[in-house]
């Protein structure tokens, strides 16, 4: 337990400045104000039951028991008294809910400035790991942990800060006004019955939780098998498993059932006692007054107001099982999205890193040597050079090490050793913005944004006119094909564009990179999810495209590399050839293997 404290208290820590910002005078202003207003309004709470005693006490003081026969003005004269308290009962009360409103509206901007820097933050800081970590991790996983950790952001201040704390602070206030008013004892069997009220609450809420979780588990597991089967509807039909299913699923349901019995029934148990603690508490405290009345000591009101006090603390801790567990929650998946945080970024700028603003696009790679693990090396001492405006290719087997190159040309890696060297700079000594400022990529699989098709291509560079973005779509050959669309550019293109076909989606990526007009080119296996024919149709756009740049193509096809410069062969992370396609097919190697093999494959088709 102590380790859980610890690590809440480091997780509250966390959210600390961004509730008290340096740089936002107004933010802290509207803190100070939130928490002036939350202490008058409790101040104005604890002095209503004193109105009302007041009140009480007049109501049942020498003329309260006036004969039917007394003079009218009499009355009058009684009732003055009694109608200000009640006014003053009255305007307490308003004044509690108005000020507790007012620190409501001062501290909404403070809570969700709050939460949205934490969830940028946390946001970008995603984006600036690496490669590795999100390979690592499911996406749906992220994404539901800063959702979750900005509920529970929003569910601690509203109930932690601003309704426990504060009623305990009220405990206090009341307990200081029954000794003032009356004696120690008073004073101490409240504090004493609202410290046993919360100490059995938490207990027992502890040990609910296994049954609440046994139910969360359930219910998963019953939804889990519920969604498989009727996704894989046709699956169970073909094999006429429908009963099979059936029982699957009911199992889950009867775990579910037997957690959901429990937890409701310990409910009961928590309600019970709860009702006791009070019903005790409030006994010793009117039995203390009733005796305090019968000796003379105390009044009608006085007897009143010590059991409105108690009910008026009692109320707020109606539902302290429900919100201790629920900030419990809160407080670890705040703890989830804050650890994030922690997550020290594995590809950094360095603090003297320098822009890269290439121009000629010279691209080198010196001795390099990288592996994803240390146990398995991939590349092993690859050299090469791409000079300004000419095009090389790298041609290998699956697993030789191809693709990883492109991820180290973007350093979403850094290497092991060797470098890589864009207009003979080292990658690890610029800024990671400025090497992928200057490399526009085709990949194999083009992922699109669930958004227009012009979006998708003005993502290359977001403040494009229209003009330039049509001129890019034209410069691909996609024009007319959105043009022929119902609504043209507007076109949504599903999730990860699956509105589109293969071909359409390269365009898509081709327009984009055309849109954003790097100096260096990367075409990462660009058409081999193509047919023939697109394939043919693509390559003649990227030939188009990558005139006058430097131009690097990863290919497992060999017959969209016969143009290149210079070919690379790559094999198990080596470089085993290398030449023009004319001098490797002449040299009968690997590469005239692979060729052959490959248009003995083309001529089967």
């Amino acid at each position: 337990m102590s380790d859980t404290l610890r690590r809440q208290g480091k997780t509250i820590k966390s959210l600390l400045p961004y509730l008290w910002p340096r740089d936002s005078t107004e933010i802290r202003v509207r803190v100070v104000l939130a928490m002036a207003a939350l202490t008058l309004a409790k101040i104005a709470n604890v002095w209503v039951p004193l109105f009302y005693k007041d009140a009480v006490d007049a109501l049942s003081g020498p003329g309260a028991g006036t004969e039917a026969g007394a003079g009218a003005a009499a009355a009058a004269g009684v009732m003055a008294i009694p109608v200000g308290l009640l006014l003053a009962y009255g305007g307490a009360r308003v004044l509690s809910v108005v000020f507790q409103e007012l620190r409501e509206f001062l501290f909404v901007n403070v809570a969700q400035r709050a939460i949205r820097q934490v969830a940028l933050v946390t946001f970008r800081h995603l984006h600036s790991l690496s490669l590795r970590f999100h390979l690592d991790r499911q996406t749906g996983g992220l994404s539901r942990v800063i959702e979750r950790g900005v509920k529970g952001i929003e569910f601690v201040l509203s109930f932690m800060l601003f309704n426990i704390i504060p009623t305990l602070v009220e405990i206090l206030m009341v307990c200081g006004v029954l000794w003032g008013l009356f004696d120690f004892w008073f004073a101490s069997i409240t504090l004493l019955t609202i410290t046993a009220y919360i100490a059995f609450t938490m207990a027992i809420t502890e040990w609910r939780l296994k049954f609440r979780r046994h139910m969360n588990e359930s219910d998963t597991e019953a939804n889990t098998k519920a969604i498989d089967s009727l996704l894989n509807f046709e699956t169970v039909k073909y094999f006429g498993a429908e009963a099979h299913e059936a029982a699957r699923y009911d199992t889950s349901l009867q775990r579910y059932e037997r957690a959901a019995v429990r937890s409701i029934a310990s409910l009961s148990v928590v309600n019970v006692g709860q009702g006791a603690i009070i019903a005790t508490g409030l006994v010793a405290v009117m039995y203390m007054a009733a005796a305090g009345m019968v000796d003379g000591s105390m009044t009608i009101g006085d007897f009143v107001l010590v059991n409105t006090y108690l009910i008026q603390l009692y109320l707020p801790l109606n539902f302290l099982g429900f919100v201790y567990r629920q900030i419990r929650q809160s407080l670890t998946d705040m703890e989830d999205m804050f650890s994030m945080l922690d997550v020290p970024a594995e590809i950094r700028d360095e603090d003297d890193a320098e822009d890269l603003n290439a121009k000629d696009g010279k691209v080198e790679f010196r001795d390099v040597k990288f592996g994803y693990d240390e146990r398995r090396p991939i590349l092993k001492g690859v050299s090469f050079t791409v000079e300004p405006g000419k095009t090389t290719a790298i041609v290998g087997p699956s697993g030789a090490g191809k693709s990883t190159i492109s991820r180290l040309l973007f350093r979403f890696y850094d290497v092991n050793e060797g470098a890589v060297l864009i207009d003979g700079k080292d990658l690890r000594s610029v800024k990671q913005h400025g090497v992928r400022e200057a490399l526009g990529i085709v990949p194999q699989d083009t992922v699109l944004f669930n958004d227009t098709v012009r979006y998708n291509i003005a993502y290359g560079r977001p403040d494009a006119s229209e003009e330039e973005v049509t001129r890019a779509a034209k410069l691909a050959h996609i024009d007319d094909f959105i043009r022929s669309l119902p609504d043209g550019y507007e076109t949504r293109v599903g999730e990860r564009g699956l509105k589109l076909s293969g071909g359409e989606k390269q365009r898509v990526a081709i327009a984009r990179t055309i849109l954003k007009d790097p100096p260096i080119l990367l075409f990462d296996e660009a058409t081999s999810a193509l047919d023939t024919a697109t394939e043919r149709d693509i390559q003649t756009s990227m030939r188009e495209v990558s005139k006058g740049r430097t131009t690097l193509i990863i290919a497992h096809r060999l017959s969209t590399v016969v143009d290149a410069d210079e070919i690379i062969v790559l094999r198990a992370g080596e470089i085993v050839e290398r030449g023009t396609h004319a001098d490797l097919l002449a040299e009968k190697g690997v590469y005239a293997e692979m060729w052959a093999r490959q248009q003995s494959g083309d001529a089967d088709d």
